[in-house]
């Protein structure tokens, strides 16, 4: 096959496309979409059930839609995205073809067959045993088998993902070391691999369990792996919507970071430390060292935040810095004030940015706490964080790239651009609603997974401050905000892709003049300045929400155990 046959080369940014690696992103970001719609739907179930004045369904639908939920959002949804972007941060990016596309159509064959299957199990009433699936509470065989196919597809994939890297060192596609925003994806690939091996070494032995050819699974042991698993999963997407964050200012910009080696050493620390903050889920676990904990909730925790913080200064930074290249440096925050705004790419980004550092960031640290973890682990507080970490970081990053990559890759138009342009900040204000409102509530004590807060029909009554049924309404309203949001991200990405106008000799994006896409996103090279006063002004209001919201938990801890 000739070279013309199998790559496409895009003529406004240079980036070249293999036909076969162009075909698997394709598929797995619509597979991905697909499981967004659903879970999102599910998303809004539940909420309205928390909300009491609504109370929308039942007991045993709850904890059924619950399990749906979880597993489709966390997992199905965010992994075939980022499969997505590993092909393309590796074939696209180091301009080589993929490595064994065969393999890479089993993968996601093996995915997609996981997903129904345990989709199936839980749909039919036989596992509603939440997201993560304690032993003993059984669940269907099919509901563990979906699991491990689905992870071996995703292995598949990354092992796609290495190959690809094999191939262009080897074929010189690229000169010198790979670019930065690959480079986050290795990070991403590598904690996968760990994370997927810690879900094979706990789900197999279980699933024969289910079936009966184990007699017994002990409950520490499975909590300690499945965490290396569940925990670590969500290090694979801080990792990839970081190297997302870079992607979209190289490509909206042409922004270089203030320091790559510090960038990469940055990456470097998540692989080293973000997947042993798992042990904030077993502080309470009496088969676990005290050491092991304390270590893990104070020197692990800090070096993989360290590692967060100096992207959230180097992003930011570097995006000041190409702006104020361009001539916007009046004041301190001109480069800011004459961002794209109207760019949803742009826009998703910057929220997903912030509301990473502020909701999900501050709260994580605090909840990895050990003294204060122990107060709010079994609260509404945690989905409040991870909701801040996961959905409004992770989840609107991809929207946000998303939109370059329909043009991009698709080679379509993005339709309806007034309503892609308000979507990021629909989805955006619901989210954050979602996570500070539940993060409140679990503040006041609400239960994390309870179908209903007050207590109905319980042997001794109990009743939540007034407080806390207005926050569960509040989040009620912020949950039909980002609902409203996600449809209508759905609801572009789908009339793009397939009624989008096709795009033949150029790429249309919704960028306004001055800003167009270029291929910087592959390139090498710092900023190598840090005349960045607009950024040091933020983050120096990120530290004193930082230290003033830390205090005020341990305030709440000194209530809770005084000293006398």
């Amino acid at each position: 096959m000739t070279t013309t046959a199998m790559f496409r080369v895009c003529p406004r940014t240079g980036l070249q496309f293999h036909k076969s690696a162009e075909t698997l992103i394709k598929v797995n970001a619509v597979a991905a979409v697909v499981a967004l719609l659903v879970g999102g739907v599910l998303a809004l179930l539940i909420t309205l059930t928390r909300w009491q004045a609504v109370h929308l369904v039942g007991a045993e639908n709850f904890y059924l839609f619950l399990t749906a939920h979880g597993l489709d959002m966390l997992v199905i949804w965010i992994i075939f995205f980022e499969i997505a972007v590993l092909y393309f941060c590796s074939s696209t990016l180091l301009r080589c073809r993929l490595a064994t596309p065969r393999l890479g159509w089993l993968a996601f064959a093996l995915m997609v067959i996981g997903t129904v299957t345990f989709n199936a199990a839980i749909f039919t009433g036989n596992a509603s045993v939440m997201m993560t699936s304690y032993v003993p509470l059984p669940g269907h065989p099919a509901f563990y088998l979906g699991l491990i196919l689905f992870a071996v597809g995703a292995l598949i994939a990354c092992f796609v993902f290495f190959g690809t890297l094999v191939v262009a060192k080897a074929e010189r596609t690229y000169q010198g070391s790979v670019p930065l925003v690959t480079f986050g994806a290795i990070t991403a690939g590598i904690i996968a691999v760990f994370t997927i091996a810690a879900g094979a070494i706990i789900l197999i032995p279980t699933f024969l369990w289910s079936v009966g050819l184990v007699e017994h699974i002990d409950s520490l042991m499975y909590k300690l792996v499945w965490w290396a698993m569940g925990h670590s999963s969500q290090q694979i997407n801080v990792s990839a919507h970081v190297a997302i964050w870079y992607a979209i200012i190289a490509m909206l910009f042409a922004a270089k970071p203030l320091s790559e080696k510090i960038s990469r050493g940055a990456f470097l620390l998540y692989i080293l430390f973000l997947q042993l903050a798992s042990a904030h889920h077993l502080l309470v676990e009496p088969g676990l060292s005290s050491e092991w904990k304390v270590f893990n909730t104070s020197y692990a925790m800090y070096l993989a935040v360290l590692g967060s913080m100096i992207h959230g200064l180097s992003v930011p930074g570097a995006m000041e810095a190409a702006q104020r290249k361009r001539g916007f440096d009046r004041g301190i925050f001109e480069w800011l004030r004459k961002a794209p705004w109207g760019n949803p790419a742009f826009s998703g980004m910057f929220l997903s940015l912030v509301m990473f550092g502020f909701l999900g960031g501050i709260s994580g640290v605090v909840m990895g706490t050990e003294q204060i973890n122990i107060i709010m682990h079994n609260t509404l507080y945690v989905p409040g964080h991870f909701h801040g970490t996961v959905v409004a970081g992770t989840t609107l990053a991809f929207m946000a790239i998303t939109y370059l990559l329909i043009p991009l890759i698709f080679q379509r138009e993005v339709r309806f651009p007034r309503l892609a342009r308000w979507q990021p900040y629909v989805f955006g204000l619901g989210i954050a609603g979602i996570s500070l409102f539940m993060m409140g509530a679990g503040t006041l004590g609400v239960a994390r997974r309870h179908w209903d807060i007050t207590f109905a029909n319980a042997p001794f009554e109990f009743s939540y401050p007034p407080t806390a049924l207005l926050l569960m309404a509040l989040n009620g309203l912020s949950a039909i905000a980002a609902a409203t949001g996600g449809l209508m991200f759905i609801l572009v990405v789908v009339a793009s892709v397939f009624f989008g106008k096709p795009i033949r000799d150029r790429i249309v994006l919704a960028a306004p003049a001055g800003y167009p896409v270029s291929g910087a996103v592959a390139a090498h090279g710092s900023a190598g300045t840090l005349r960045i006063p607009g950024t040091l002004a933020l983050v120096g209001v990120f530290f004193v929400a930082f230290v003033l919201y830390y205090f005020v938990n341990w305030k709440y801890l000194s209530e809770i155990w005084p000293m006398k």
